[in-house]
């Protein structure tokens, strides 16, 4: 089997993969490799559609907008998928962006929007945030393709958790906390599904820091010294549980 080479350019492509298979390419993603990239028939680009792994593929030209691949070798099989859920409360625009690519690149399985008494954004633009899921994965190597879901109420989530999430853990970030260190608490916790719940810009109200410290299926942890915005909050947080108990191991 060929090794991955993260020079290739990478495309994400929702068609089933296997050598020999012809892989019909969007005008706008044929445009991107034969005219952004300059690309030519024959040349290599790696593939990837979340379910069979990565593979080696040529481009073959028909034109100068419009273009073809056909696979040739898989290059890394499927790993698992990763069963880190991550809630957040959404930003604005390209903050929120910001903070859905870094999600993707910190190994997260799962997106879920959750709107919070002080989340500043009233819609959630699911196609977008989907675009800048994909858009990570084909930039970072990423195999597995993270779903998003339906943007949810903070109260609904905590209503439903048992039900809907059987066993999972929720860490909640606090920066209320006495402590600033957050290794211990994460270190504490057993083998198991987790989750991380990042607040809003102004942070979780009073009713909701109680609510969510009297759950039973809740972990609070702190994440430093420093107040962080909601975005650097993410990465942090993401940082921290990948490191002590999460995939960086």
């Amino acid at each position: 089997m060929a090794h991955s080479d993260f020079r290739t350019p990478r495309l994400f492509l929702d068609a089933p993969l296997q050598p020999g298979a012809t892989l019909p390419l969007a005008r706008e993603q044929a445009n991107y490799l034969l005219n952004v990239l300059r690309l030519k028939s024959g040349d290599a680009v790696l593939v990837f559609n979340g379910r069979d792994g990565e593979f080696r593929a040529r481009i073959e030209a028909s034109g100068r907008k419009s273009a073809d691949l056909v696979a040739e070798e898989q290059t890394r099989p499927q790993p698992p998928a990763p069963d880190l859920l991550y809630l957040f409360a959404p930003l604005k625009h390209a903050r929120l962006d910001y903070m859905v690519q870094k999600a993707v690149e910190m190994g997260v399985g799962r997106l879920q929007p959750v709107m919070t008494h002080h989340t500043q954004a009233s819609r959630v633009n699911l196609d977008r945030m989907r675009a800048n899921v994909i858009e990570a994965a084909e930039q970072c190597g990423v195999l597995h393709v993270p779903e998003v879901e339906e943007d949810v109420a903070l109260v609904r989530l905590l209503d439903d958790w048992e039900a809907s999430e059987p066993g999972r853990r929720l860490i909640f970030c606090d920066e209320g906390e006495d402590t600033t260190n957050p290794v211990p608490a994460l270190s504490a916790l057993g083998s198991g599904p987790l989750a991380v719940l990042i607040g809003p810009e102004g942070g979780f109200s009073q009713e909701e820091r109680e609510r969510l410290r009297a759950l039973p299926f809740v972990t609070t942890i702190p994440l430093g010294p420093r107040i962080l915005r909601a975005d650097t909050a993410g990465v942090a947080a993401l940082a921290v549980i990948q490191a002590t108990i999460g995939d960086w191991r």
